[in-house]
């Protein structure tokens, strides 16, 4: 990286928040992901000026930037690939405003994503969008990637509670879209065009986020299945019913065998797939819902199904599901996080296809995720010293995307494209899809400045790479 950018940010940043040796860069070097990058310099700026000024000297310089939360990314989304600059926006975390009267949150990126769930809650008010890393991811990296988690179902993503927004342009500029308005159609919708952009065509330093009220009650059940393909018929006719649960979440075998070894819970290891189903809203509704999810659940082919009758019972239950991620990493050193999603309808054919993949290319791929909205998480579980298991593994990670296209789906549901679905975004979207997206990506960033190498395949490139 050239000398005079670094001096030149030196005048306006403190040392104590330049980071320059070489184990410092390490640290900023990966993610939640695979694939392992060097920056040449990592910064925490504390406002949007020190941004501005740092994007008005790296378009001067032609020196990369790359934002980054809690780097909690599952896609690769905040890796520099080209080196250049880390800003880490864990600095900007002080503002967390509750405004109860218009119910909104206002908060700095840098703010944890629960920490907007328990001040909402606290006056009564609820932010639907829960992420498993909730605890440790921001708000920021939340909406850049347009996160859900398990309530996307009845709720609904990111996007539909970013209503307003400051953002440092890839320019240098410092604009704001939207506002504390719900309803805005003053021009293009810019914020929604921001939001799940991964960083590509703007740094977030604050946001506006539309609250709604708490629901007043909530039920839950765990149903076990001996078949995986039955545990997709039960989702699917339980939406056909007129039931929009607030959460479906499905574990597969391998997954509930990895929870049990990992944190015993009790759960039976003869299932082929369990379903953790919640209802949520008006009390004497969800004890309607609840039990005709109970009768639908054993009507095609159920071999249990418990309803939690207290708080704790609740808690027990989700805690197997929260259980998976961790226990999965037990089965090997390396995991691969996919979300590919597919129509609700889809989701039993989704499910054979895997079981499919899995078996033809003979891998630990476990299944789990969000179900209820086709956003199945295939995570496969390898070594990446192991050169030809991973190559298998590319090929089975290329037909698990091939898959959800063909059955009307998409490549990602909620953990972004980044460098890992990049060479599959034209099967898509096809090629005059991507150059479009291109076109706004370079009249927005014509220097190339902001998270470069995401998103977008390079020439040529059209499977994952995992191997050298």
């Amino acid at each position: 990286m050239n000398k005079q950018i670094f001096q030149a940010i030196k005048e306006f940043i403190p040392e104590n928040r330049l980071f320059t040796k070489l184990e410092d860069l390490y640290s900023y070097s990966y993610d939640a992901s695979f694939g392992q990058y060097l920056p040449d310099l990592a910064v925490q700026p504390i406002d949007a000026e020190e941004i501005s000024k740092i994007v008005k000297l790296a378009n001067t310089f032609l020196v990369p930037i790359y934002p980054r939360g809690s780097a909690t990314s599952l896609s690769g989304g905040s890796l520099p690939v080209e080196g250049g600059i880390i800003l880490d926006m864990s600095q900007m975390s002080k503002k967390l405003v509750i405004d109860k009267e218009n119910l909104l949150a206002i908060a700095s990126p840098g703010v944890i994503t629960a920490n907007i769930h328990q001040e909402a809650e606290k006056v009564g008010l609820f932010y639907p969008p829960d992420p498993s890393s909730s605890h440790v991811s921001t708000i920021g990296g939340n909406l850049l990637e347009n996160s859900s988690g398990p309530k996307g179902l009845k709720y609904g993503t990111t996007k539909e509670y970013v209503i307003g927004l400051e953002v440092v342009t890839p320019t240098g500029d410092i604009v704001r879209t939207g506002g504390k308005t719900v309803k805005n159609v003053t021009g293009y919708d810019l914020t929604r065009l921001i939001v799940g952009s991964e960083g590509t065509l703007g740094i977030v330093t604050e946001v506006i986020l539309r609250l709604i009220p708490k629901p007043k009650a909530r039920k839950t059940l765990l149903a076990t299945f001996g078949q995986l393909v039955d545990s997709g018929y039960a989702i699917t006719n339980i939406l056909s019913n007129g039931i929009l649960p607030a959460a479906m979440e499905l574990m597969d075998n391998s997954c509930i065998r990895a929870v049990e070894n990992y944190q015993p819970t009790g759960l039976p290891l003869d299932a082929e797939a369990l379903l953790v189903i919640e209802v949520d809203g008006h009390p004497l509704t969800i004890d309607e819902e609840i039990k005709a999810c109970e009768e639908i659940c054993l009507s095609v082919g159920a071999t249990t199904v418990k309803v939690a009758k207290t708080d704790k019972e609740r808690d027990e239950i989700w805690k197997a599901r929260k259980m998976v991620s961790p226990a999965i990493t037990q089965l090997g050193p390396t995991k691969i996080s996919e979300d590919a999603t597919v129509p609700r309808s889809q989701i039993p054919a989704m499910m054979e296809r895997l079981k499919e993949i899995r078996e033809k290319y003979n891998l630990t791929l476990v299944v789990f995720g969000h179900a209820g909205d086709g956003n199945m998480h295939p995570n496969i579980i390898t070594d990446k010293r192991n050169k030809e298991e991973m190559k298998r593994v590319e090929n089975a990670v290329s037909e698990i995307f091939e898959a959800a296209v063909q059955l009307g789906g998409t490549l990602s549901g909620e953990h972004g494209i980044g460098i890992l679905k990049a060479p599959y975004m034209e099967m898509e979207l096809g090629k005059a899809g991507l150059e479009l997206m291109r076109s706004i990506k370079q009249a927005w960033d014509p220097n190339n400045i902001l998270n470069p190498g995401k998103i977008f395949p390079k020439p040529g490139i059209t499977k994952v790479v995992l191997t050298d």
